[in-house]
């Protein structure tokens, strides 16, 4: 028998989608839907799977990391301003994605952190100003930081109030809206 020859043609209405099965014929047909075992009854379609809530199990521990966050923050943004004797908006920015991270990453999903981590980001910027205004006032009349913080809070919340400008009010709002879309995006 020589190699020559070629195979017969197969008719077109037994050629199916698969070159190697010519000819194969009935079970070539795709199986039924649903899972193998069922290969001779109905297919059932499956249930569909209830969405989950948000998870409120942290939201102690989430309030906790973010007051902690809040007042390392108003620390370092007050020292910065000290130091400086300028307020610098990534300071800002900074502080409000401590919280944010904070809050989200060990609180979770809970809607209520975000909300926390705004109110926390302005108090503690708030604070930061007066840690800064502090420092400055203590290097220039010659007291101690502690002295003038501690013992006269009104004299330093004077002088802030004489030294606040709108630019003041914009660190509070860029504080506020990084750690609202931090938390958010921390805690999913």
């Amino acid at each position: 028998m020589s190699q020559s020859s070629t195979p017969p043609p197969v008719p077109p209405a037994e050629q199916s989608g698969n070159p190697y099965a010519q000819g194969a014929g009935p079970q070539d047909t795709p199986p039924a839907p649903g899972f193998p075992q069922q290969q001779g009854g109905p297919a059932f379609p499956m249930a569909p799977v209830a969405p989950t809530g948000p998870v409120f199990t942290n939201l102690g521990l989430g309030l906790a990391a973010a007051v902690g966050a809040a007042l390392v923050g108003a620390v370092v943004y007050g020292v910065v301003i000290g130091l400086t004797k300028h307020q610098i908006g990534w300071a800002a920015v900074g502080v409000g994605f401590l919280i944010g991270l904070a809050a989200g990453r060990v609180g979770g999903r809970n809607p209520v952190l975000p909300v926390v981590s705004v109110v926390l980001a302005a108090g503690s910027v708030y604070l930061g100003q007066l840690v800064g205004e502090a420092m400055i006032g203590a290097k220039e009349i010659g007291v101690g930081f502690n002295e003038l913080f501690f013992d006269d809070l009104d004299l330093v919340q004077e002088a802030w109030k004489a030294d606040a400008d709108p630019l003041t009010f914009v660190f509070f709002a860029i504080a506020a809206y990084v750690a609202f879309s931090s938390a958010r995006k921390a805690g999913h």
